[in-house]
This record gives C-alpha cells, structure tokens and sequence, in this order.
C-alpha cells in the first residue's frame, strides 16, 4: 500500500499554519507525535455523550465508558500481540510504567547484593528508577556500553551477566540515536541466565511492529503521546505471572476486592495495578489513535519514515562540520547531530524562528552526552505526516544558519 501523505496530513490541521511568518515544519514527534482529527473528536465525543466513572457507577454513561475503556485493552492486548488482556495495565506514561516495575518488581525480587544492568544509551526514565531501587535495596547498576557508531555492545552481556544479576533495561529504539536495538537476541542472553527483562518502547511502537510474546520480554512500556494519541495515557505490559507475585505500586479505589482496619484484599489483573480514577477520555481516545495507526499500516509507516531518515541524513551530511550521533543502518526515524563551531541551542532557536521545530539540548539522556563529550545536540524526528519538501525547506534553513553564524 502507498501512503498517500497529502490526505494524511489533513488529518492533522495543527500542522497547516505559520510560526513567525513562516510554514511550521514540526520535526519533534519523537517527544510528542501530533494528534490526527479523528483523535481529538473521539475525546470530545466522549465527554459529550457519555462520561462517567468507569467500573464504578450503576448507570448508562458509566456503563459505556467502561466499555469502551475495556475495549482499548483489548485492541493493545492484540496491538503488541500480548497473550492475556489482564497483562496489559494502563499507567499514565512510560515513565510510570518502568517506576512501577521498578519499585514492585524491586520489592518482590531484587535484594541486597543484587544487580541490574542498564544500557548506556537509555532515557533518563530507564535509568533513575532502576537507581532508586538500588539505592532503596542496596543493589547495583552496571552499564551496558555503546559504540561511537550507536552500536549497542551485546556482547558485552557475556560478562556482565552473573548470578547476581535480576534484570536488564534496555530501550528498543533508542531516543537520542534512533538506534533499533536487537531486543530478541539480548532477551534471549537474559532468559538464559534466568534474568529478566525490561523493553522501553516509548519509540518504537510507533515506528515498528511489536510482538511481545515473539520478542519474549518480560516487560514492555509505552506511551500514547509518541503514537498519535492523547499525552497522559501509557501502557505496561508484564507476564501474568510476574506480575502476581509482584505487590500493587499504588493503593487506593479498584485495585483493592475488600478492605477493612484488619486486611486489605488486593484485586485482581489488571486493576491491582490501577489505583484511582484513570485517565478516561485519554484511554478511549488512544484506541482511536491505535485504530488509525493500524489502518495506515505499521510496517507500511516504518518504510516510509525511513525513507525520509535515508533523505535527511544524506541532505545533512553536505552541510560542513557536520556530526550525527549514532549511525547504524538498523535506525528509526531520528537524527541528532551538532554542527562544528555552532552552539546546539542557537541553532534550534534560530530554526525555530524559521519555522522549524526541533529538539535540542541534553535530550533526557545525559549519559549519551557524556558518551560523546558534548554539552547538547540537536534532535530531528519524523512521522508519518512529514515530508521530503519539508526536509529540503529544514535543510536549506541549516545551511542558511551555517552561513550567518560561522
């Protein structure tokens, strides 16, 4: 099937109009993905038509929210091809997906002595979680390395993995160097050491297809803000049994089945892991953005945005005192990179003026930074609804930059 772009960005009004006098090229959906029309109306319908407290309420508006609610684990469950519905667990973003593993998986399993390895190119959020549960249970982390390239160094796993060793946290793509990290085969390392294992897919569910039981991870975490849906509204997914054993991150409404001065009877999966009213709308509305994903076509998505990477990265590679971080073939859509003797932040100011909006600084990765030895970069990131003209526009504006600040 060809995309045809055109139609698909009139789905997105947001993006036709003018920053500064000037055509907004949005190059940030690594941070946030902009949200289609279809999106934003399944929202409003639902506050419109039908909002009430799901599970709770003994009427017609609660009753249909909670059905819809319910549906949307029911399309993730067979989104990233989970095996049970009760194993996805609705959060409010990645973030709080990996601090709930953290901190239950933590207490459950995790003991004095203990190791966790994480890799060197993760988020901030796949790293300070896994730093507080050491700290909490007198653990250690030890750092799995990169190439200059992004290469993330696997074999390295050999000597890092011990019987000490609980768990790995690895990003399936990574989000400063657009790495695809080879999840499959470094599960399969852990699994046979009997560790388990922890996939950030914050950037990859939007950009590869996911099949969590062939990948064989143990955890797998997003957000609905990087794939076209509402900010506010994440997923964990966790085998079912793991997740039993593991005590409840949050207490309070839903997550208990009986409560006295004496005991609290926690709920079963899902909900033990759900305390409080959840973000209604948000989930409702994310079952939309994943509808509109699957009607585009995941793989179909994939090509096309890497299509787009290959352009850019050739087009940028002209300009003089150019350096992009990470360089592997097995890449998503995203380039970050410094140009020689130009401040990150001027740079991304400056495009901004010209109605170019991108990511700079230290990106929630300053590890990656200290890797590199650089105070900041500049991030590109693409989506369905960008185009080679906008990429041609982005880069005659570096080019412009170049010339008047070196």
């Amino acid at each position: 099937m060809t995309l045809d772009i055109a139609r698909i960005r009139k789905d997105f009004p947001i993006l036709d109009q003018k920053v500064y006098n000037k055509p907004l090229i949005y190059f940030d959906s690594a941070a946030s993905s902009q949200k289609p029309m279809q999106v934003l109306k399944k929202e409003e319908q639902l506050h419109l038509e039908y909002y009430g407290n799901i599970h709770r309420g003994a009427h017609f508006l609660a009753d249909k929210a909670t059905i819809e609610y319910e549906a949307v684990r029911d399309q993730l469950k067979a989104f990233i091809n989970a095996p049970n519905r009760e194993e996805i667990i609705f959060t409010k973003g990645t973030t709080e997906s990996i601090n709930l593993v953290a901190f239950s998986f933590g207490e459950a399993f995790i003991g004095e002595g203990d190791e966790i390895i994480v890799s060197e190119m993760e988020h901030h959020a796949n790293i300070v979680p896994w730093q507080m549960v050491a700290g909490r249970k007198g653990a250690k982390i030890r750092v799995l390395p990169f190439e200059d390239n992004g290469r993330l160094m696997i074999e390295k796993l050999d000597e890092l993995i011990n019987p000490k060793t609980k768990l790995i946290a690895v990003a399936h793509v990574a989000n400063t160097l657009g790495t695809i990290n080879p999840v499959k085969q470094i599960i399969a390392k852990a699994h046979a050491a009997g560790v388990k294992v922890l996939v950030d897919g914050a950037q990859a569910v939007k950009h590869l297809p996911v099949d969590v039981q062939d990948m064989d991870t143990d955890f797998y975490v997003f957000s609905a803000h990087k794939m076209y849906g509402p900010n506010g509204v994440g997923v964990l997914y966790g085998r079912k049994e793991l997740l039993e054993q593991m005590p409840p991150y949050q207490g309070g409404g839903e997550m208990i089945s009986e409560v006295s001065f004496e005991k609290t009877i926690y709920n079963d999966l899902p909900y033990k892991f759900e305390a409080g009213t959840p973000h209604i709308t948000g989930v409702v509305a994310f079952g939309e953005a994943i509808k509109y994903l699957e009607n585009l076509g995941v793989a179909e998505v994939a090509e096309y945005e890497h299509k787009l990477l290959a352009y850019a990265t050739k087009k940028l590679m002209e300009i003089p005192g150019m350096i992009i971080y990470g360089t592997q073939d097995e890449k998503s859509g995203v380039i970050t990179f410094n140009i020689e003797g130009i401040h990150s932040f001027d740079i991304s100011t400056m495009l901004d003026k010209m109605g170019v909006a991108v990511r700079s600084g230290r990106l929630c990765a300053d590890t990656v930074m200290q890797h590199y030895n650089v105070t900041g970069t500049i991030r590109a990131s693409f989506a369905v609804y960008n185009t080679f003209e906008e990429i041609d526009q982005f880069i005659a504006a570096l080019k412009k930059l170049v010339m008047m600040l070196s």
